[in-house]
């Protein structure tokens, strides 16, 4: 019975939140306590200790450092040169907007940043050179995405905490390290984007005389905070990913093994933030404002909410439920199509991960599938849903155009390639 009030309690805090536009999360925190405390018998001290501290300082550190360079306009300069560099090409402008998609979100930026960004010169690129709009839409979202899964970068982060929070309640099964898994997470998402992307640029006729007309204005040199902070974006890129890459090359090296373990990119980003403010790279105050609270609010309060769950026994029911009901094929089928299908209405960092991550561990030990596989499925799932015109990363492509007809044009086109996704 518990478990039943639970998930409805999920489902009713993403719908109230989608309704009412209030933070999910507080809705979350609040059936956490009222179901937690009175139902289920929690003590309110065990109840705050659910608190996902680890992922929330993460998300806190690294949105720190990187707000350095949307803020000093580091990262506009560098969206600027990477499009000017691609003029040679102007037939592959959509593969051309979707790489410099990557390389900003590898960086750092988040997501909505990089579509923020990138939005209003996609639309006029779009103009410019007759390409679809609808392509050019997809090749930054797909971008923003693919490259945000990196690791070390703004969605990278968030995962890797979410696969470990996911596997408190069975730290026996718990991966040893989730930078291999999310590199692989990276390396799928961007196949998959390779293969959509190529899918509308050849196969819409609207695409034919795609880059006939188009021209590129070359960007104003780097300022030297603006040089300063890419370099210092790429130095601490190196720090965080050397060791863990030569750990996945050389194992048995103590050494190397030793120092990885001690590498965190949460508190590598703090010691880089310290060095960007002794170097007035840009206001502290600025940096601490642009920090991503609605994000971390949502993704702490459905932690919280799914730490009851979890000791409500509620997670192991349901992945019992589906070890035994669900042929173990159409596992990872199901988990990518309830992804997308929460995905279209909610978040997929705050709502649809953390609600669907604590329920691999035991599914994967149930059913023999690799627990990586089924993480990878629901992130891409619920990523592929991500340009419904009803989320932010649509909302922001749509908010790109100036003409109202054009504009709901484009709605009706996102709402139709997500349906056909889905």
């Amino acid at each position: 019975m518990n478990g039943i009030l639970i998930i409805l309690a999920i489902i009713l805090a993403v719908y109230l939140g989608y309704k009412t536009k209030i933070n999910t999360g507080f809705f979350c925190i609040a059936f956490a306590y009222i179901i937690g405390c009175f139902v289920v018998g929690l003590k309110t001290k065990d109840l705050i200790g659910m608190w996902p501290t680890s992922t929330m300082f993460v998300i806190l550190s690294v949105s720190l450092f990187y707000n350095f360079a949307a803020i000093n306009g580091t990262l506009e300069k560098l969206s600027g040169s990477l499009l000017y560099a691609c003029r040679s090409f102007p037939g592959l402008l959509p593969f051309a907007l979707f790489f410099v998609a990557v390389v900003l979100s590898v960086m750092g930026a988040a997501y909505f940043t990089v579509l923020a960004f990138l939005a209003p010169i996609t639309m006029a690129i779009c103009e410019e050179s007759r390409m679809d709009k609808l392509t050019g839409a997809v090749a930054i979202n797909c971008g923003a995405l693919a490259g945000g899964n990196f690791p070390t970068a703004a969605l990278g982060v968030v995962f890797r905490g979410l696969m470990d929070t996911a596997y408190e309640a069975t730290p026996e099964l718990a991966l040893a390290d989730t930078f291999g898994p999310e590199m692989k997470v990276f390396g799928l998402a961007i196949v998959f984007s390779l293969i959509l992307i190529a899918i509308f640029r050849f196969g819409f006729k609207s695409n034919r005389d795609i880059g006939k007309g188009v021209t590129f204005k070359k960007p104003e040199p780097y300022t030297a905070k603006q040089k300063t902070t890419l370099n210092l974006m790429l130095i601490m890129m190196a720090v965080v990913l050397i060791f863990p890459l030569l750990k996945l090359l050389l194992p048995n090296v103590a050494f190397i093994k030793n120092v990885a373990g001690k590498i965190d990119v949460g508190l590598v980003a703090f010691v880089f933030t310290v060095i960007g403010l002794l170097l007035n790279l840009a206001p502290q105050k600025e940096i601490i404002a642009k920090v991503p609270w609605n994000t971390i609010l949502m993704i702490a309060g459905a932690g919280m909410l799914i730490g009851v769950a979890v000791k409500a026994g509620t997670i192991e029911a349901v992945s019992h439920w589906i070890g035994d009901n669900v042929p173990t094929f159409l596992v990872p089928i199901a988990f990518s199509l309830i992804g997308a299908f929460m995905s279209f209405f909610s978040s997929t960092t705050g709502v649809v991960c953390p609600a669907l991550f604590p329920l691999i561990p035991g599914i994967a030990a149930a059913t023999g599938l690799n627990p990586i596989t089924l993480f990878a499925c629901t992130i891409l799932g619920a990523q592929s849903s991500a340009i419904s015109p009803f989320s932010s990363g649509g909302s922001l492509i749509l908010g790109s155009y100036g003409n109202d007809e054009e504009r709901n044009k484009l709605f009706n086109r996102l709402l139709f390639i997500v349906a056909m996704v889905l």
